[in-house]
């Protein structure tokens, strides 16, 4: 047993359950906060960022998409890479702008977030996804 527990080696049954849990988790725990927003949008619209000029509405209407519908597809493993994308730059500005690049202060959520969208868009959704259960024999 402590042998496995300090053994480097990994096998595929091993890093696709990891894939998943870090999938399902950063995904239901961002959908929680899209849906906050999605929610209370009316009341929030007013002071929130304006970003690039695009408007108030319109910033808050993008980072609801990112952040509920995005993760929505996270957590299924569904055009997994495609909905990072948004994601990502969602925490980016969020660290950068929102939070001035304070990554040991208040952009520290964010910036885990990050971290953990940018591995998942490397790495991709893994075998116990949509993904892998619609897209697989494309690959090969």
């Amino acid at each position: 047993m402590i042998k496995k527990i300090l053994s480097a080696k990994i096998n595929d049954s091993q890093v696709n359950i990891a894939l998943l849990i870090l999938r399902v988790t950063a995904g239901v725990l961002m959908a929680h906060h899209g849906y906050g927003k999605l929610t209370h949008f009316s009341e929030m619209q007013a002071k929130f960022m304006d970003f690039m000029g695009l408007g108030m509405s319109t910033s808050l209407a993008l980072v609801v998409f990112a952040e509920f519908f995005c993760s929505l597809l996270l957590i299924a493993g569904l055009a997994t890479r495609f909905a990072l994308i948004p994601l990502i730059i969602t925490m980016l500005v969020a660290v950068f702008q929102a939070h001035s690049g304070d990554v040991f202060g208040d952009g520290q959520t964010a910036f885990l977030y990050l971290a953990i969208y940018v591995t998942l868009l490397l790495k991709g959704a893994g075998k116990y996804s949509l993904d892998n259960l619609f897209f697989s024999k494309l690959g090969e």
